[in-house]
């Protein structure tokens, strides 16, 4: 059975894993450039970066078909770390990054994911989409009416190309659009942007290469800041985009192995002169919009880069920008999430606050962590005010054992202590007062708090408090954290010395 998984995973569709991989290498070449840029490092650090994440993570990583690179989000969180110590530290800092990731995966956190709601996934699609459109806005601002032309050509071949008969089915039509851009461009000598203008591409295969910094508590001071928000971000846009990938392919993928993968990446990068990187929504869904489902795609989109980069190096340079970005802009049409819109009216206020917050927080601040950590705030903010709504208490009064018994229903924890002590009268004269909580469950020491203060004030009103019907986990929170059948503590409480 595992046998005849992996070999689905690699030989179950060659030609349409051949073909995707192949439009996410071209895609992936512009980006790993402006990556590097924006990291203030050479441009071979990102695409050697990318060949090598890309390679090991369609090993084994967890979820197939989903392509990992030199990214933006990590690009960013560089920036200072190369300013002020260089490459080197970068290199070193990378290494730690994988370490942490690893182990991240044998402590199995990507379980985590299970703690993100729908809505805050689908805010994550929605900002990536729009962060995704407006990168592009610069190749698209300052230019002549030839890049527009050449643009809504791409946009055309790219929505078009799929209905010509036969022929539009087999090839996927970004490929074909950056094929054809590229010879209308060299064909017609059009002075418009190219790769070429990206930056020098390299013109040697990676070699191995161990970072040429101390090895001493110093070094580990200076890299760790930088590791840790990049071991984070890394594997919370990667856990992000395997979901996603899954919800595309309808199939499921194991959250902690791509855990394990992403560091096992980012420290393979990191030996070969690469910088850290993490999975990539955008050349993810152009791969699996091309058609690619196996390893098999991320492996060739990982070969592939790095040939043309070596040795293709001529040809790759004519690509013009414009055809990159019409791919990217379908690549943002096709992430945003259009039924959201519909959703703002059927669904809950509160999912929409939750959408909407971790859009607006990711596209202002571009930190994707941060607008996942608000979106996921929000929503336990909500859950834990929704579920505080379902706890009440009735009362009865058994005249013939002068016994008010009052009966606890859901969830008492610290959003619904302060309702569950409101809901008792403290003021009834009565002998005898029992509890049932059977059909409750405390949660926390604010719960548990809570039904001290009841007993106490009962007993201090003189009346027999008893309490019946626990179940197991709140027996034992309630007899470790109580203090109601405490002594030296209830005398600490009724004012005693």
């Amino acid at each position: 059975m595992l046998l005849l998984s992996k070999q689905q995973d690699w030989l179950g569709n060659i030609r349409g894993d051949v073909l995707a991989g192949t439009v996410v290498a071209l895609a992936l070449i512009p980006e790993a450039i402006a990556f590097s840029v924006i990291a203030g490092v050479d441009p071979k650090v990102g695409l050697y970066a990318s060949f090598c994440i890309a390679f090991i993570t369609a090993i084994i990583g967890g979820r197939p078909g989903m392509i990992s690179a030199a990214t933006g989000a990590m690009a960013l969180l560089m920036v200072t770390l190369v300013k002020d110590h260089g490459l080197q530290y970068l290199l070193a800092a990378t290494l730690l990054t994988g370490a942490l990731q690893i182990i991240s995966g044998y402590f199995k956190l990507g379980s985590l994911m299970s703690f993100v709601s729908r809505s805050v996934v689908t805010g994550f699609v929605n900002a990536l989409a729009i962060l995704i459109f407006m990168a592009q806005l610069p190749e698209l601002t300052n230019v002549t009416w030839h890049v527009y032309a050449m643009t809504a050509a791409g946009l055309g071949f790219i929505y078009l190309f799929p209905y010509v008969p036969f022929i539009g089915k087999i090839l996927p039509s970004p490929l074909v659009c950056i094929v054809v851009l590229t010879a209308v461009a060299m064909y017609l000598n059009l002075d418009i942007r190219t790769v070429g203008d990206m930056g020098e591409l390299p013109d040697t295969l990676p070699i191995f290469l161990w970072p040429e910094v101390p090895l001493n508590w110093e070094t580990l001071q200076i890299i760790l800041p930088y590791s840790v928000p990049l071991a984070v971000v890394g594997l919370l846009e990667s856990l992000m985009t395997a979901t996603i990938v899954d919800d595309l392919t309808d199939t499921n993928s194991d959250k902690n192995r791509e855990c394990k993968a992403q560091g096992f990446a980012n420290i393979g990068a990191g030996l070969l002169g690469g910088m850290a990187g993490c999975a990539m929504i955008g050349q993810s869904i152009i791969n699996v919009k091309s058609g690619g489902r196996g390893r098999l795609s991320t492996m060739v989109a990982g070969i592939f880069l790095l040939i043309m980069v070596v040795f293709l190096d001529q040809w790759i340079k004519q690509i013009p920008m414009a055809a990159l970005v019409a791919v990217m802009i379908m690549v943002s049409i096709g992430t945003f999430s259009w039924e959201s819109f519909i959703h703002l009216k059927q669904h809950p206020l509160s999912a929409n606050v939750i959408m909407l917050s971790t859009v607006i927080v990711v596209v202002w601040t571009h930190n994707l962590a941060l607008g996942v950590f608000v979106g996921v705030l929000f929503a336990a903010l909500f859950f834990a005010n929704k579920i505080s709504h379902f706890m009440y208490v009735g009362s009865v009064m058994n005249d013939e054992t002068e016994t008010r018994i009052y009966h606890v229903h859901g969830q008492v924890f610290f959003n619904s202590a302060d309702r569950f002590v409101a809901s008792f009268d403290f003021k009834e004269a009565v002998d005898k007062i029992t509890i049932d909580l059977t059909h409750a469950h405390f949660w926390d020491i604010s719960g548990v708090s809570a039904l001290d203060k009841v007993v106490l004030k009962f007993r201090r009103e003189g009346a027999d408090v008893e309490l019946i019907g626990q179940n197991e986990a709140s027996a034992t929170i309630i007899d470790r954290f109580g203090i109601h059948d405490n002594p030296e503590e209830i005398e600490k409480v009724m004012g005693g010395h």
